[in-house]
């Protein structure tokens, strides 16, 4: 007996399932499984029947829904992250975003930024700002990484608060982080380069993970 092939809406949902609620995606995530009109046009029937949602042009999500509240923003990490992969760009945190996830702050900030090497984009979800910051090879240091995420958080806050970056980064970084963070300080501003070294010091106390 001759079996069917999954349709291009089949294979699409069947990879968001497995994905999980919450994923976002582009259609260049799919395009190993059909060319790019058909996937364009899978997606557009796979909104309108209401099993993916679309976020902004050319980015879609699997949303999490709650029982009361319904269908659930996505994640600013995982829209960027997704707009990142449509274009084979680096991207790291920054801004204030950098300095909620070093945990400097526990104050969830409206507009996320990113930094990438690849083309900016501003994505607009309900009253989040998903922005992504075309920037050169002197300001994307370590990008992706926890070492990364510190030069941001520096970098945000200036030389007023960089003691209050030691002191969190110090204890949330492992070792293999510090050795990333000693090795590019030198790609750092000359203002930056004393704290860097100071966190990355086996003094602070390396958490090897």
């Amino acid at each position: 007996m001759k079996t069917t092939a999954p349709s291009i809406p089949d294979q699409i949902m069947r990879r968001a399932r497995a994905a999980g609620r919450g994923g976002v995606f582009t259609p260049t995530d799919f395009l190993d499984v059909g060319a790019r009109a058909a996937i364009d046009q899978a997606l557009s029937r796979l909104t309108k029947g209401g099993k993916l949602r679309r976020l902004a042009r050319g980015l879609y999500d699997f949303p999490k829904v709650h029982p009361k509240l319904g269908p659930l923003s996505p994640a600013p990490d995982d829209v960027a992250q997704a707009l990142a992969r449509e274009t084979g760009s680096q991207l790291q945190i920054a801004g204030a975003r950098a300095v909620n996830v070093l945990g400097l702050t526990t104050q969830v900030p409206a507009k996320s930024t990113y930094l990438t090497d690849g083309p900016s984009r501003r994505v607009v979800l309900g009253e989040r700002v998903v922005d992504l910051r075309h920037a050169s090879s002197k300001h994307l240091i370590a990008p992706g990484s926890a070492a990364g995420t510190v030069f941001q958080a520096l970098r945000h806050v200036g030389p007023l608060r960089a003691a209050d970056v030691v002191q969190i980064a110090a204890s949330r970084l492992s070792a293999s982080d510090k050795r990333t963070l000693a090795s590019t300080a030198t790609l750092a501003p000359a203002w930056m380069r004393p704290t860097l070294m100071s966190i990355a010091s086996p003094a602070t106390g390396d958490i090897d993970r």
